[in-house]
């Protein structure tokens, strides 16, 4: 966004290319990569959304299971891009806020390590009250060009995919169109076409994330993973069919209650889903935060490494 990113919701509220092949489940993960061996876990994934307006991606590097020593972010979302409209030409396009381009021009030294580690790192593209949206484009051919570039986005700057977030996009502002029933559809499959081996998610939220099928045809396996929107409850999300891809819990490490997040871990585990979405991970020390959801999804506390 063009002014300071606004918070994720609670209840209240060109440069190499080189990323892994994408993450399809709850599986042992991360794999070993380029002949160096990593430590693996078994267990449901753990994503972290970064607000980079404040706080660095590195972040998500950091921590590790004290039984074994995997990661503990098997993703991290950088958060976020925009998806604004340019009145003149009548169109939507991808945009960058100075800390978003930061993290994008500077992805060797804030994306790389990350990977190096087999984290996999994600854009999330988000509303910015211009009313452009995922749910708006007036045509199939328009969608198609935002997919290129998205796609774009992610080839040149060697990142793991794309995540939607269908947020503070106000339709119809600048005379833009409400919600129509094909253009999340279009948008998806064509990304999808462009990016066959990325990752594509679902953050569940706003009119894009229910309207996922269009003349009989369903995107909703489309998206390697969904999840709950909703930062310290339960709630399954719309996307695939696979618990495995799926994330209910969601958490918020600074407005979560590190009791409602183990017990959101145990559920996620007893109820055998595959995805543990947490968000706004800081430069604070939030092992023991982390050891009370790790505890549950691996057996194991977490160890802060800076």
């Amino acid at each position: 966004m063009t002014a300071p990113l606004m918070k994720r919701r609670t209840l209240l509220s060109a440069l190499a290319v080189g990323s892994a092949a994408a993450v399809t489940g709850a599986a042992t993960l991360p794999a070993a990569a380029a002949g160096k061996c990593r430590a693996r876990k078994t267990g449901p994934i753990t994503v972290a959304y970064i607000e980079v307006n404040d706080h660095s991606m590195l972040n998500a590097g950091k921590y590790v299971l004290a039984n074994g020593g995997a990661q503990v972010i098997d993703i991290a979302v950088i958060f976020a891009a925009n998806i604004n409209y340019d009145t003149a030409q009548q169109k939507a396009y991808l945009s960058f806020n100075p800390q978003v381009t930061n993290v994008l021009d500077n992805v060797a030294t804030q994306v790389r390590p990350l990977q190096q580690k087999g984290i996999k790192v994600l854009l999330s593209v988000l509303g910015n009250h211009q009313g452009a949206g995922f749910a708006n484009f007036p045509t199939k051919a328009a969608a198609d060009a935002f997919a290129q570039q998205l796609a774009d986005a992610v080839t040149t700057y060697g990142l793991d995919g794309i995540d939607f977030d269908d947020e503070y996009v106000e339709y119809g502002n600048n005379g833009t169109g409400q919600p129509n029933d094909f253009s999340f559809v279009y948008l998806v499959q064509a990304l999808r076409r462009k990016l066959p081996n990325k990752l594509i998610t679902l953050y569940d939220i706003g009119p894009s994330a229910d309207r996922l099928s269009y003349n009989g045809e369903s995107i909703a396996n489309t998206f390697n993973y969904a999840w709950n929107p909703y930062y310290g409850t339960w709630g399954v999300p719309a996307g695939p069919s696979a618990k495995s891809k799926l994330s209910p819990a969601a958490v918020s490490y600074t407005d979560t209650s590190s009791a409602t997040a183990a017990s959101l871990a145990q559920r996620t585990v007893s109820e055998g889903y595959g995805v543990f979405l947490t968000y706004n991970l800081t430069e604070s020390d939030t092992s023991a935060y982390m050891s009370a959801f790790t505890q549950k999804l691996y057996g194991s506390a977490t160890v802060y490494k800076p």
